[in-house]
């Protein structure tokens, strides 16, 4: 656990089992750390400032304390709460301005382009739901972007006639059947990685909060990952074509 993964990744309430030495690190750290700064949009450099609560008591026993941490770049203060369980080794955030969803809100709008406005929200409302402290929840509109994904590429394979079988079929295999179908079409993490889904539908069915908080961020980088593969792509798409217009300016 790094001093970024703790600050800007890590959901409220998520208690984290650590080493006294790596939350001493983290509480205590003199390092600089790189992050994004919502407030500013901006990349930067961080250090922790401040810990009110940096008393012999606290750090010899634990407790409660008020962090802050500060952007070297824009000089901004960020505002943690925390409670370090010093007999179990247990350190949770339980407060943070701005929040975690302020961090990666702002990152998922390069996305709009791949993602219906109404997904977009959804994508927006599981880290919103994340960020406070709801696990299921998250995971439901997680999972919601995970079909669509599959569903789009479905679409526009049935589209090309790239796929042959009849959409009564297709609508009656699992994820996994359906991500083999259109391996070919879709981006290679996801194809790797189609386990994802499985994850996903069982915690919604089987797993706890506290269980699919300390996963949700894996799961949204994985699919950060796959929607990255897919804007590389558009992008690049988009290039060929405003060169090709470029080309038929050009008189030989």
């Amino acid at each position: 656990m790094t001093e970024s993964e703790f600050f800007f990744d890590t959901p409220i309430y998520t208690p984290l089992k650590l080493e006294k030495d790596v939350i001493e690190n983290i509480i205590f750290s003199d390092n600089e750390f790189e992050g994004y700064n919502p407030w500013k949009k901006v990349e930067s450099t961080f250090i922790v400032k401040e810990v009110n609560g940096e008393s012999s008591y606290f750090r010899s026993y634990g407790g409660y304390a008020r962090i802050s941490v500060k952007c070297k770049r824009t000089d901004a203060i960020f505002r943690y709460y925390i409670h370090w369980n010093m007999k179990e080794n247990i350190l949770i955030k339980i407060g943070q301005q701005p929040s975690i969803a302020d961090f990666h809100i702002s990152e998922i709008k390069q996305y709009k382009k791949l993602l219906s406005t109404e997904k977009l929200k959804e994508f927006t409302r599981a880290i919103g739901l994340a960020a406070n402290g709801v696990g299921i929840g998250s995971f439901v509109y997680l999972r919601r972007i995970f079909e669509y994904l599959i569903h789009e590429a479905y679409n526009l394979c049935k589209t090309d006639g790239l796929i042959l079988i009849t959409e009564e079929d297709y609508k009656k295999a699992r994820m996994d059947q359906k991500i083999a179908m259109l391996s070919a079409h879709l981006p290679d993490f996801l194809v790797e990685h189609k386990t994802m889904y499985s994850i996903l539908s069982k915690g919604i069915h089987e797993l706890d909060e506290e269980t699919c908080l300390l996963h949700f961020d894996t799961l949204r980088v994985g699919i950060e990952i796959i929607l990255d593969e897919k804007l590389d792509e558009l992008r690049k798409r988009e290039k060929i074509e405003a060169a090709k217009k470029k080309l038929l300016k050009v008189k030989v």
